[in-house]
C-alpha cells in the first residue's frame, strides 16, 4: 500500500474550496495535459454521495479509464472517492479541508496498492508515485489559482 499526503493552503472560504473540488467540469479543466474526460457517470456539475464518474485519461502514454464512486462526504468538510474498476488492487482518495486564519487547508490523502506483483512494486516505485503526486500538486494548484485569482 503506497500513501501520498499533500496539504495545500488556499485563501478562499471552506465551502467554496470543497465545491470546487468535486466540480467535475473543473476537474475536467484541470487535467487537460492528459486528457481527462467522463464518459460514463455523473458527467458534470458537483459529484455527491453514491454517485459514479468514470474517466478516461492518457497516461504513460495510453489511455486508461477509471471509475470511482463517492463513498463519504460530509460538507463542506471531507468527501471520499474509492475505485470501483480500474488499473487498481486498490485506491481510496480522502479530500480533507479545515478552516484555517487565512482560509482552507486543503489535504489530500490517497492510499493505493499496485498489481502485477514485484513488476506492479518497481513501476511505483519508479514512475507511478511521482506521476499521482504531480497529478495532484497540479490539480491543487489549479484549485487554488482559481479561487484566489476570482473577482
Amino acid at each position: 500500500m503506497t500513501t501520498i499526503q499533500l496539504k495545500t493552503n488556499i485563501k478562499s472560504p471552506i465551502k467554496d474550496v470543497f465545491d470546487l473540488s468535486r466540480n467535475i467540469d473543473f476537474h475536467t479543466h484541470s487535467a487537460k495535459k492528459t486528457n481527462e474526460n467522463v464518459i460514463a457517470g455523473k458527467a458534470s456539475g458537483l459529484i455527491e454521495l453514491h454517485e459514479t464518474v468514470t474517466w478516461r485519461g492518457k497516461h504513460f502514454g495510453v489511455y486508461l479509464t477509471h471509475q470511482s464512486a463517492i463513498t463519504a462526504l460530509k460538507y463542506p468538510h471531507n468527501f471520499t472517492d474509492e475505485m470501483i474498476q480500474g488499473h487498481f488492487k486498490s485506491f481510496k482518495h480522502q479530500h480533507l479541508f479545515q478552516d484555517t486564519i487565512s482560509g482552507t487547508q486543503m489535504i489530500d490523502i490517497l492510499e493505493y496498492d499496485v498489481p502485477f506483483g514485484i513488476f506492479g512494486k518497481v513501476f511505483n516505485y519508479v514512475f507511478l508515485k511521482k506521476h499521482l503526486t504531480l497529478f495532484l500538486i497540479t490539480r491543487n494548484r489549479a484549485i487554488k489559482s482559481h479561487l484566489e485569482t476570482k473577482k
